[in-house]
């Protein structure tokens, strides 16, 4: 049968997406294969000491940037040599930044720096401390309180071990400054294994207050009610503070800290 221009058309524009549809799949398949190409898998890091200097790292087997980050801005600070009072330690330290009109009354007149990152272990501080974050400055006295962050892993040996280490790093660099060593604070609503194994920990490194260069002070049972529980009002995740716990530090520690600030 003869056919009219009108069907030729249509007949070779039917031909053409034919063709054009068996030569899609294989882009789209390529395309697909792309999308769905495994992410490289994370570096399995090996486990830190707690007395060991480690940076924090990644699951790319590099420093974390938000560590690295942290700790050049320290560095820095402690490079222009104006600060008198250094407080130390993790995101319970990091969380004084929030907390402004407290820190300004209570140590604003100490020249004061605060060097708290959020996640540190003592491994970590031990790590800053040893690379630049106590050089250039000669403060009268720095505050440390760290250790929670191991408490889920490391054995209360191990935890006091690497404050021992911090404490003898920050004599080793800083001689003339006096350390207030504070306990480390309760966590959890009520008591637990991991506040057990805390008061191991303050148990052991309170033995470290020389009366001379190094103090401890157990200001924890401040943030407690009389049944031993925390509050939402001092604690609301049950381990950082709010304003209210944060007055409740800056009044535990004032008096001893006017004393080392002479």
């Amino acid at each position: 049968m003869k056919l009219t221009p009108l069907a030729t058309t249509v007949a070779l524009f039917v031909a053409l997406i034919a063709q054009a549809q068996t030569q899609a799949p294989p882009k789209a398949a390529a395309a697909t294969a792309a999308a769905t190409k495994p992410a490289a898998p994370a570096i399995k890091l090996p486990p830190q000491a707690p007395d060991v200097a480690a940076p924090k790292m990644g699951n790319d087997g590099k420093p974390q940037a938000g560590f690295a980050g942290a700790h050049e801005k320290f560095v820095a600070i402690a490079k222009e040599g104006k600060t008198d009072l250094v407080f130390l330690g993790d995101s319970i330290t990091a969380g004084w930044g929030g907390k402004k009109e407290i820190w300004d009354k209570a140590f604003g007149m100490y020249r004061p720096a605060n060097f708290g990152i959020g996640g540190d272990r003592t491994q970590h501080v031990l790590w800053r401390i040893t690379n630049g974050e106590l050089d250039g400055i000669k403060p009268k006295a720095a505050v440390l309180m760290i250790g929670t962050n191991n408490s889920g892993s490391d054995p209360a040996d191990g935890i006091a071990k690497g404050v021992t280490k911090i404490v003898e790093t920050i004599r080793a660099k800083l001689p003339d400054t006096k350390i207030l060593l504070l306990a480390v604070f309760p966590r959890g609503e009520k008591p637990n294994p991991q506040r057990e194994k805390l008061k191991e920990v303050n148990t052991t490194i309170a033995k470290l207050d020389d009366g001379k260069s190094v103090f401890y002070l157990d200001i924890g049972d401040k943030f407690l009610q009389p049944d031993g529980t925390l509050t939402k009002e001092i604690m609301p995740d049950f381990l950082h503070l709010s304003a209210k716990g944060y007055q409740i530090w800056a009044d535990a520690i004032s008096p001893k800290l006017a004393e080392l600030m002479k």
